[in-house]
């Protein structure tokens, strides 16, 4: 039987980094209010925030001074929701609605949600290099943890997946490119929250490396799961358009393997991150937890 409550756990670590952003993603300009309404708007839209739940599960192998970790998650879920921003845009995948309610794009007008995007990015940098904020992050740790962001988020991972999956619209899918794309434009955040975790927790370099491994894994297996819902959900189940990877002719396992076999992968992929952290012990449940829902969810 598995007492283990998810959604409850999950829903604990984003009322955390939910609060954050109230305190912190306020307007002190009246010139800049407007922007600030538009950040606000797709910050408060909800969402899994099963990154943030990583950065914490990880950190709770290490330690359980989770007080110190709240404006990093927070930080990377602010930085998440950017890249949202930008993929609705017309000239990306061009989407009306976003969890349920209409992108930012179409409250707002394009030209704030690129400014509303923008803002969100160098924010999370602002909030992870504020000493004040962080007075129990010495300066080395914090540069390590930003610098990785860095790479995580820009041409070397979630930006450059990003970028190789518009280019590989309406061309045959081939393995090393869908891998390709979706290691990088999902995978690559994910890993660095679990990595994170190890970070911040002052854990070894192996246990810096076995946890982004780890997370790859369940970044992966979280994207492929992905196509899978665009090809078998309901718009209402997952809140936003279906359909829309095969219309575009997106590069995706779903359009290379088809629905059973990706799910294979999936659940090999979740099978594999499992064994990473089981040797970890109690402390590894939630990570476990977590690897399992990424297989299972519906939305």
């Amino acid at each position: 039987m598995n007492d283990f409550n998810l959604k409850g756990y999950v829903g604990f670590w984003a009322e955390r980094v939910e609060k954050f952003f109230e305190s912190y993603i306020v307007s002190a300009d009246i010139h800049a209010s407007g922007l600030v309404k538009s950040m606000n708007y797709s910050l408060g839209a909800g969402g899994k925030r099963m990154r943030p739940a990583v950065i914490f599960s990880s950190f709770g192998i290490f330690d359980n001074y989770f007080d110190k970790v709240t404006p990093y998650a927070a930080a990377v879920e602010i930085l998440h929701t950017y890249s949202l921003i930008h993929d609705d845009l017309p000239a990306m995948d061009n989407d009306d609605f976003r969890r349920g309610k209409p992108t930012n794009h179409k409250v707002f007008g394009e030209a704030t949600a690129i400014l509303a995007g923008d803002a969100l990015l160098t924010k999370a940098f602002e909030i992870m290099l504020n000493k004040e904020i962080n007075p129990d992050i010495e300066a080395p740790l914090m540069a390590e943890a930003a610098f990785k962001l860095a790479v995580a988020a820009g041409d070397k991972g979630m930006v450059g997946g990003q970028f190789a999956d518009m280019q590989a619209e309406k061309t045959d899918p081939e393995v090393e490119t869908v891998d390709y794309i979706h290691m990088h434009k999902t995978a690559s955040l994910i890993a660095y929250c679990a990595e994170l975790g190890a970070v911040l927790g002052y854990g070894e370099e192996i246990d810096k490396a076995n946890m982004k491994s780890y997370g790859r894994k369940i970044g992966l297996a979280f994207q492929v799961v992905d196509d899978v819902l665009d090809v078998t959900s309901t718009a209402e189940e997952l809140g936003k358009s279906i359909g829309k990877d095969a219309a575009e002719g997106k590069a995706t396992y779903t359009a290379l393997y088809g629905v059973e076999r990706s799910m294979r992968i999936a659940s090999e992929l979740t099978a594999e991150a499992i064994a990473i952290v089981e040797p970890y012990g109690k402390a590894a449940r939630p990570c476990i937890e977590i690897a399992k829902y990424v297989l299972e969810r519906k939305n």
